[in-house]
């Protein structure tokens, strides 16, 4: 979904709580990822990988200079001879920890293994996020939620995930990090031009 379809969302979706609560949601994550990036990990169920979230994260991530945004999609199956950025499997989350971020997009019941794991990663130290569909035991693991309601009369998971995903690349989040100085711009600026397109999702 393009910046012109996004904008026309968010028009139809005004007087609604969607629009503001997209942007706090993206807003916290952007705050709990550091700016090196690497640490922010995607998972869906067995039921529902969420690759279309990860693609517009990475796009994000290179239209905006916010390489912390790219995320790592972490697979309940990874196929032989599959492309190493769809090749990550569950057990990459045993290796979350603090300064990690895992984001769990469940729109029905997560299932005990991805809980259990999920579980074990915020013990560890990792800031657990979740877009899903009201799933109480998510939400207790999770330090940030934004649920959606099967039925929901105004909008379905994916279509908050595309207003998430252009939300956590927008300059006007507020970040709590320090000024950029000259120098800091610049070298952004140079790492932006001189960056490759994201990879094909």
């Amino acid at each position: 979904m393009d910046a012109v379809r996004v904008a026309l969302l968010r028009e139809v979706l005004a007087g609604t709580r969607w629009p503001d609560a997209a942007r706090r949601f993206a807003g916290s994550l952007r705050r709990s990822l550091a700016p090196a990036g690497g640490n922010l990990l995607l998972v869906g169920t067995e039921q529902y990988e969420p690759w279309h979230l990860a693609a517009h994260l990475a796009d994000e991530a290179a239209w905006s200079g916010l390489a912390e945004l790219a995320p790592t999609l972490v697979r309940h199956r990874v196929l032989p001879g599959e492309p190493p950025h769809l090749s990550v499997g569950l057990g990459r989350l045993e290796a979350a920890r603090r300064g990690h971020t895992l984001l769990v997009v469940a729109p029905d019941g997560p299932g005990e293994g991805l809980l259990q794991r999920v579980h074990d990663a915020r013990r560890a130290g990792a800031t657990v996020l979740s877009l899903d569909g009201g799933d109480p035991d998510l939400g207790t693991l999770a330090h940030e939620t934004l649920s959606v309601a099967e039925g929901s009369a105004e909008l379905d998971l994916d279509t908050v995930q595309h207003l998430v995903s252009a939300a956590a690349g927008e300059n006007s989040l507020p970040e709590q990090r320090r000024p950029r100085g000259f120098r800091d711009r610049l070298a952004r600026l140079a790492d932006q031009l001189t960056a490759p397109p994201p990879s094909p999702w």
